[in-house]
């Protein structure tokens, strides 16, 4: 066994180490008894893919994964993200690193929130990490194992995600940061996931913002019952707002998608006001495409029917460096399609309906290139850019599926999602693409399929498209928990040939 090394970077706080770790493999086709109560077999017969694909388990047991990335070696890297959300057990942070001969590592870290988003480049992986009140994009070099933070501005510390790093044939590197606040304002539900913690936390604009002075009347759970506090758009939870309050952008803002060097600097702020821009993949004509998850139908601030949504960002197109004023794409007061939050057929059947935070906004940068059904919550992705696989140009959607009833009391939204799609971006339609033969979570029918799909990625070749499972996340009207050692690394190839 290799010894475990500790590197603690002087700029990070961080530590971080290598160690080996037990590989959980299945050869093609097999079915994989797992020794977890929550996901107890895990089977590609009971997974759903066209004719003439194959799938199987590259990898079982995994804990909350969230992406994957490939070295020019063959090594397949997935992050998994630790215990950030509510949790069973705990688990740390770190990144595993899959080697050809079948190998496995991993590299731990002690960090808040862990990796959310990695890629590889030129020998060093880089992420995304989400924790503390600031984001943070990182690289991680193998061979020194020093961990270097690049970017330490982006506000954090709330409810969603960092999206990428990527990097495009032009060599910058795209990432983008989700919204603190969960509907547009700091709200309780958010002290379940970071407030706590985090309580000066809060939403920055990338434009200067006028506001309507419409603040969100909430319980205080920082105090006992029965306390109420009013807060506003873009300030901490208790801060409320005043009419016509001017708010300043700022480049260093959340609800955002950025270009820079690979090191981080001449930063660029290419749009804002996408609620949660997880998902990031750019076409083989350099054009950036992002995902964004609905408003969510509870609370102080609810909104029905949002779509989730795929944007082209089209500052991305413009020449490094000449964007002068970012893109919004509606966050917090646009749905998906385009109509404001207020409007009737957004009108929640469960909490409070939502009010208009901003006062004469930018232009809106709509519309979205591909509108799904709500609550599917669109993942990571990748353009297929292989004439072998198949279905060269469309984009491959990750869908880790619905938390119906927890955000949505309606039963046609149960089924949302757990899935992964293909999409024409161009003709704005998508196909299913691998699904289990009954739609949601392979948990809920006692089968060995799919749960919640977290990322897809093709394999450097682009002849196998490797999906990555989040595992098993039981809902309630009032609860959510995920289970560890529940993830799976699943592998789609071509039935004439197994490469990848």
């Amino acid at each position: 066994m290799a010894e475990k090394k500790e590197v603690n970077p002087s700029n990070s706080g961080f530590s971080i180490g290598k160690a080996p770790i037990r590989a959980t493999r299945a050869p093609v086709g097999a079915l994989r008894n797992m020794t977890v109560p929550a996901r107890p077999v895990v089977d590609p017969a009971d997974v759903v893919v066209p004719e003439g694909y194959q799938v199987e388990v590259a990898m079982a047991g995994l804990s909350f994964p969230t992406d994957i990335a490939f070295a020019d070696d063959g090594t397949v890297f997935v992050s998994e993200g630790g215990s950030s959300w509510p949790t069973r057990p705990y688990m740390p942070a770190r990144v595993l690193m899959i080697k050809p001969d079948g190998g496995v590592e991993a590299i731990t870290m002690k960090v808040q929130a862990g990796p959310r988003g990695i890629a590889w480049r030129d020998g060093e992986l880089y992420m995304c990490l989400k924790g503390g009140y600031h984001m943070q994009v990182c690289k991680y070099n193998l061979e020194t194992g020093e961990l270097k933070v690049l970017i330490d501005k982006l506000p954090s510390g709330g409810w969603h995600e960092p999206g990428g790093p990527i990097f495009g044939d032009d060599g910058l590197m795209y990432f983008g940061n989700g919204s603190v606040s969960q509907q547009g304002v700091i709200l309780p539900a958010g002290f379940t996931v970071d407030m706590a913690k985090h309580p000066l936390a809060h939403d920055v604009p990338g434009q200067d913002v006028t506001l309507t002075g419409n603040n969100v009347w909430s319980r205080d759970p920082r105090m006992p019952y029965p306390y109420l506090t009013q807060t506003g758009a873009f300030k901490p939870f208790g801060t409320p707002a005043e009419k016509g309050e001017v708010v300043k952008g700022d480049v260093f803002c959340n609800s955002a998608v950025w270009r820079s060097k690979p090191d981080g600097t001449d930063l660029e702020l290419l749009a804002w006001g996408i609620r949660n821009p997880f998902g990031m993949a750019l076409n083989e004509q350099g054009e950036l495409y992002v995902s964004d998850n609905d408003f969510e139908e509870k609370g102080e601030r609810a909104v029905a029917n949002d779509p989730d949504r795929i944007w082209h960002i089209k500052n991305a197109s413009k020449p490094y460096g000449t964007v002068s004023t970012p893109d919004w794409y509606g966050f917090p007061d646009i749905c998906g399609d385009g109509l404001p939050v207020n409007h009737e057929s957004h009108l929640p059947l469960k909490g409070k309906a939502a009010e208009l935070l901003i006062q004469d906004p930018p232009p809106w940068a709509g519309p979205a290139a591909f509108l799904e059904q709500p609550h599917s919550c669109m993942c990571r992705m990748d353009f297929s850019k292989s004439d072998f696989f198949g279905h060269r140009g469309e984009l491959f959607v990750s869908e880790w599926g619905t938390l119906a009833p927890l955000n949505s009391p309606r039963p046609e939204d149960l089924d949302h999602g757990f899935r992964v799609i293909r999409v024409d971006v161009k003709q704005g339609t998508g196909t299913p693409f691998m699904h289990n033969r009954k739609m949601g979570p392979a948990s809920t029918y006692n089968t060995g399929g799919i749960e919640r799909p977290v990322s897809c990625k093709f394999s450097p070749d682009g002849k196998s498209l490797y999906v990555l499972d989040f595992g098993v996340c039981k809902i309630t009207q009032g609860s959510m928990f995920a289970f560890a050692h529940t993830g799976v690394l699943w592998k789609i190839s071509r039935k004439e040939e197994n490469n990848g």
